[in-house]
């Protein structure tokens, strides 16, 4: 069982199952340019918030290592995870810009205004990866399941090929499980890496 914090914003009601930091293993199965990816890998996942009406993310990888090897590392990411909303003069931003008078607190009825015909919430996930890569996702979470695709992705002229992804989170017997394909390299979408994660104390 996972406790939810009850002093979270309103707007985090959604996604509050995420919060904390997951450990766990996973494997990448993924072919590009002539050669075949694959192995498992360690993974590190946070979700956690600072009062804000967003959760802020980080996440490192490495390849799983052999007894007596050095365990390498694949990417670290970090980013934020929001329901999807229009920005109001309330609002900060952008940059340093303070808002304009102050809202009213929001409450679980304006979250549930903002709930789609199929149940879910809309939400918007940006990520900036350590390689120069910056990913920004639209998608909904339904319940503890949390769909995404990348609505544009921007990458530095250094960076490696990167096109488009999606990702998939689920909360399943306590443990966070996500899969995430990739269209990169020059390949068509496809699946590259999945995962199975547990709730650190």
């Amino acid at each position: 069982m996972i406790d939810l914090p009850t002093d979270l914003p309103a707007d985090l009601a959604p996604l509050s199952w995420l919060l904390g930091v997951w450990e766990g293993t996973g494997v990448i199965e993924y072919e590009a340019g002539g050669h075949h990816f694959t192995g498992e890998f360690t993974h590190r996942v946070s979700f956690s918030h600072d009062g804000g009406p967003f959760l802020n993310y980080a996440a490192t990888a490495w390849m799983a290592a052999e007894e007596g090897e050095t365990s390498v590392p694949l990417v670290a990411e970090s980013g934020f995870w929001r329901l999807s909303r229009p920005a109001l003069p309330t609002d900060p931003g952008p940059a340093l810009l303070p808002p304009i008078g102050t809202a009213p607190a929001r409450t679980v009825h304006d979250v549930e205004e903002l709930r789609s015909e199929r149940g879910g919430f809309p939400i918007e996930v940006s990520i900036a990866h350590s390689d120069g890569g910056l990913e920004l996702y639209l998608g909904e979470v339904n319940g503890p399941r949390i769909d995404i695709a990348s609505d544009a992705i921007v990458r530095a002229a250094t960076a490696k090929v990167y096109g488009a992804a999606s990702r998939m989170y689920g909360l399943v017997d306590g443990h966070l499980l996500w899969a995430w394909d990739i269209a990169a390299l020059g390949t068509e979408m496809r699946s590259h890496a999945s995962a199975r994660l547990a709730r650190m104390p």
